[in-house]
């Protein structure tokens, strides 16, 4: 009984004493974690470098965020995301164990990818065999042909007539030139306009389904012949292997230029250039009329050996760019096709208030083909040597045009065959 009293007592005790007295001494607050730094590696030219990062400030900012651009270097380890363009996919083909299915990468980070959404057109080489994207088409186009309605006003051309094939064109170069148009026509890619879509338009793919190369049948040599006597004659003027003469359209230089449909988004503002958009002239003796175009441009790549912490952010950033909000963005600041239905119909409406039927041309171009031909000449750098060599040769009246596709052909297929890899649409 007395053991009862004395505890009673002492926890009488315990209850007068001051609260504050009876805590533990408090543990310092944890500091935050910072956040993840993550790098995003691309080749952009300083106009889009400087919107692509307009894009990566406003993520940090609304997601707390710590992603930066750098320069994609060739021969170096990729970064967590790596922004590579047609010309640089050989890359990618040639080392796949450098990076990780963008599926794969989603799924173990929680974010869902509904790959059924993406437009099929837009789905050349970022697929797999079980049709799983392994990389975005994040700024996909097809070659279209840009006009200046001035310039045709200028020539007696009706401005809402475009030249539907390669011989109504020849008539239509004739007039400017005639108006006093010293650059009637120009094309930035060459080999991805002058073969590789020629081809497709011609319903002759520049590669077999076997992957072996065959852009020297008839339709291609004609066209390539076609486009010499127009050097000679004035009438076309190349000047450079990628998109040198983008420049030249837009200085209002030259007054018709074929070159990727994501470039209407830089020359809204060209000098004295009202600008027209046509499909992609076509060779209207060949067997079955016009095909389609094809697909192609900058996919998002994910670079392999990361922590799971920059591969969660890497997934928020994909997710970022599939918001319709930022995918009406990205074709309207940057020319590219939308990835989703719903960002098709939204980018549509918005273009069109804008008066620039881009959007239009381009998937009427493709007409649900744009993924077709799994080998494209100017995705394979070696090879897009080659074929550019070859047609310098045949414009510069130093080669016949069936020697030097001939040549393009044979030469190619050899790379092809002592590196198989670079026969994949892709690398998974």
């Amino acid at each position: 009984m007395h053991f009862f009293r004395h505890l009673v007592a002492a926890l009488g005790v315990a209850l007068l004493v001051p609260a504050h007295a009876a805590k533990p001494s408090a543990k310092p607050a944890a500091k935050p974690a910072d956040p993840v730094v993550l790098e995003l590696a691309h080749n952009l030219g300083p106009q889009a470098q400087e919107r692509l990062q307009e894009v990566v400030d406003r993520f940090n900012k609304e997601n707390a965020t710590d992603l930066k651009l750098k320069k994609l270097e060739k021969g170096t380890r990729p970064a967590v995301l790596n922004l590579i363009r047609r010309a640089e996919m050989g890359d990618v083909l040639s080392q796949p164990k450098h990076f990780v299915p963008l599926h794969q990468m989603m799924s173990s980070a929680g974010k869902g990818l509904t790959f059924s959404e993406v437009a099929s057109d837009l789905k050349a080489g970022v697929v797999d065999g079980r049709g799983r994207l392994v990389a975005l088409p994040l700024v996909y186009s097809t070659p279209v042909l840009f006009y200046n309605k001035n310039a045709f006003r200028k020539a007696g051309l009706d401005p809402e007539r475009p030249p539907l094939t390669w011989f109504e064109m020849q008539g239509v170069l004739d007039k400017l030139q005639g108006a006093g148009y010293t650059c009637p026509y120009t094309s930035s890619w060459p080999v991805w306009v002058h073969v590789d879509n020629v081809s497709a338009l011609s319903g002759v793919p520049a590669s077999s389904d076997k992957g072996q190369l065959s852009f020297n049948g008839l339709p291609q040599v004609k066209h390539v012949a076609m486009m010499a006597t127009w050097t000679k004659a004035g009438y076309f003027h190349l000047f450079g292997r990628r998109d040198e003469a983008s420049g030249k359209f837009n200085d209002g230089e030259c007054a018709m230029i074929t070159t990727d449909s994501r470039e209407h988004a830089d020359f809204k503002e060209a000098r004295g250039v009202e600008l027209g958009v046509a499909p992609l002239p076509h060779h209207d003796d060949v067997y079955g009329g016009r095909r389609s175009t094809l697909a192609d441009g900058a996919s998002l790549w994910i670079g392999a050996g990361r922590s799971q912490a920059e591969y969660k952010v890497a997934a928020k950033f994909v997710a970022y760019l599939l918001s319709p909000e930022i995918q009406i963005e990205i074709v309207r600041r940057y020319g590219g096709l939308p990835l989703t239905a719903a960002a098709r119909a939204a980018a549509r409406s918005a273009l069109l208030r804008d008066d620039d039927r881009t959007l239009e041309v381009a998937f009427a171009s493709l007409n649900g083909n744009g993924a077709k031909t799994p080998v494209r000449v100017a995705n394979i750098e070696p090879v897009l040597l080659i074929a550019n060599e070859e047609l310098e040769a045949v414009w510069a009246d130093r080669k016949p045009a069936k020697a030097a596709l001939d040549t393009s052909v044979t030469r190619g297929n050899g790379i092809l065959g002592s590196a198989p890899a670079l026969k994949k649409a892709q690398p998974f």
